[in-house]
């Protein structure tokens, strides 16, 4: 068994952030899929550009602990409003269905702990 890589935990959060982005009619300009290189997804919606920042947090860390990330997310927004964009944080929890304990790994449940856009 082979556990997820972090590029591969990233880009599974990518993929769980950016089919909401798609549900919810945002029409992408560009993504980025490296690590540690923000934005992951300038979009357009409502003639309104959006950045959105996506980071899988893997178990015990704790998707809804914004502060971690404040200053990467802050010097985004500085970025953004040169560009009149507005400025999303998507932090995706995945960890293991069957033990929190262990990796996600390939072809194995996970649980998925994501509520959305957080406007920065």
């Amino acid at each position: 068994m082979n556990p997820l890589t972090e590029q591969e935990l990233h880009n599974l959060a990518m993929n769980i952030v950016g089919k909401q982005l798609e549900e919810q009619g945002f029409e992408f300009m560009a993504v980025n899929s490296e690590l540690r290189k923000n934005p992951q997804f300038v979009c357009l919606k409502d003639k309104k550009l959006h950045f959105v920042v996506v980071k899988s947090i893997s178990y015990p860390g704790d998707p809804k602990d914004i502060e971690f990330y404040r200053s990467d997310l802050n010097k985004m927004k500085e970025h953004a409003l040169k560009f009149e964009a507005a400025t999303f944080y998507a932090a995706v929890g995945l960890v293991n269905a069957k033990d929190y304990n262990l990796p996600v790994y390939l072809d194995e449940e996970y649980i998925v702990d994501y509520d959305g856009l957080i406007e920065i």
